[in-house]
This record gives C-alpha cells, structure tokens and sequence, in this order.
C-alpha cells in the first residue's frame, strides 16, 4: 500500500447516502418512504448494468429518473411531475455519510478523486453543495465512455484523467459489486462495508475490508 500515490472514490452509497431521500419520500408518501428509496436505488443499479450489456447507454439522470418511474408504479405511488422533480433535485443535495468528511481531511499527501456513474450535471452539483469542491482533484463521470460500472472501460478513467498507474491507485467503494470491478482492473481495493455485508463471489476480492471511511487513514499515516 506504500506505493499508492492517489484514493479515488465512488459516489453513490460510498460518499453520499442514496437513502437520505427517505424523508422526503416519506413526506410525499406516509409509510411509503423506505420501500420507494429502496427500490429506487435497486432498479437504478439494475438498468445501468442492462444498459451497459445492451449497449443502449443513457446517462445516470435519464436512468435514475427511469427506475424512479417504475418504483413508484410498482409500489402504487401516484407520482407527478412536481413530485418527480423533488425527489429528482434530492439526487443533487444527498447527505455525506458520518465518516465521510473527516475521512477525506485526514487524508493529506494524496490525491483524492472520484469516478461515478453519476452524470456530470448531477455530479458537480451533488459535491458543490457538500462542500467538497476543493477536495478532489477530479470528479470524473462514466459519460465520457458512454457505459457504466463494472466495465473496465470505466476504470480506466481514473490513470488516464490522473496520470497515475493503476496499481499506484487505491480505490474506495462500499458497494462489492463495484470493489470487485475495480479489483478486476488492477486498483488496490477498499471495501467500506458498514452494514457488515456478506461478500459475493466474483472471483476478484478487496485488498482491504473496513467498516468506516476514517479507518483510511491509519492506513496512510
């Protein structure tokens, strides 16, 4: 791990809790909140791993607003266009998990990047409002390739923007299918699994398992 010269990020779930759309979810829908932030999240997921093997990309705006549609015709939500809209805008103002702020401030001597499926316009937004601006030194966006996590293609992203060697990076992700694409690459791995998940079997596994972002940094100390 000494030889690692950056730490690249995902977003979504890793950084940024997707299930702080709940409350207002909730708001719109009593009772209903949980249920809809879940499958939402699901079938978000999903469409970007069928799009990618169909090859028929949409960016992560058309394919977030997409699941948000089917969720809510699954669950019986009568979903409007203003309604739409919010939950929509709440993609832009997600809450950083607990650990994330002081994980990334105690990281001095890295560089500190991101590579997302986000889609640039929800991305830029989504880091601005949490302050986190002049943290990274590269937000950078699975459009540039036109296909989505796990493809390699994606990974690539982050030497090529960086000007770093794969194996001199070390990537965090809390969600395994995602660690184990990075794996799969050539990244040196860390795995943040807060909810102490079971791991899949994908035959490529994290160098590293923690259950917060601050455990980085004893890392790199």
């Amino acid at each position: 791990m000494a030889r690692i010269k950056a730490l690249v990020f995902d977003a979504y779930g890793t950084l940024f809790d997707v299930h702080s759309v709940v409350a207002l979810g909730e708001r719109m829908f009593p009772g209903k909140g949980g249920a809809l932030s879940q499958l939402w999240r699901a079938k978000q997921l999903e469409y970007t791993w069928l799009r990618s093997l169909m090859g028929r990309y949409q960016d992560f705006t058309a394919v977030t607003a997409a699941a948000l549609g089917y969720a809510c015709t699954v669950l019986q939500l009568p979903l409007d266009a203003d309604k739409s809209g919010q939950l929509m805008a709440a993609y832009n103002q997600l809450e950083l998990y607990p650990d994330a702020r002081d994980a990334l401030a105690a990281l001095t001597g890295l560089e500190l990047a991101i590579l997302s499926n986000g889609a640039p316009a929800m991305l830029a937004p989504l880091v601005k409002n949490a302050g986190l601006d002049k943290t990274f030194s590269a937000v950078i966006s699975v459009d540039e390739v036109k296909i989505f996590k796990p493809a390699p293609r994606v990974y690539q992203l982050a030497p090529d923007r960086l000007g770093v060697a794969a194996g001199e990076i070390g990537f965090v992700s809390s969600n395994y299918w995602d660690a184990a694409g990075a794996k799969n690459f050539g990244f040196n791995v860390f795995w943040i699994n807060r909810a102490g998940a079971q791991p899949d079997v994908l035959g490529a596994a994290p160098d590293v398992v923690l259950d917060k972002l601050t455990g980085l940094a004893t890392r790199f100390a």
